[in-house]
């Protein structure tokens, strides 16, 4: 799989670092029991289809990325650096 990284091009991913999901996650209160923090830790959807993810170009410029990709074909839809995603 290859990534285009906005500042250096179009890599291999050997040269990018997965950091996960590009998802909010309620943390659980200290005290909210052992399911609650199993499913935080643990659990996700899953599902197929298109998924934000975040990536850092870690042999590279050090760009941390949020990207598109379809989890069952591995196509990347797009790329922007993280610092320009809007909340």
């Amino acid at each position: 799989m290859r990534l285009p990284c906005p500042i250096c091009g179009e890599r291999d991913r050997r040269e990018f670092y997965y950091q996960g999901a590009a998802v909010m996650l309620e943390r659980p209160a200290p005290d909210a029991g052992e399911d609650a923090w199993d499913e935080y830790l643990h659990l996700r959807d899953n599902s197929p289809g298109d998924l934000d993810e975040l990536w850092s170009h870690d042999a590279g410029c050090g760009a941390w990325l949020k990207v598109t990709r379809n989890v069952s074909t591995h196509e990347i839809r797009s790329v922007i650096l993280a610092r320009e995603v809007r909340q």
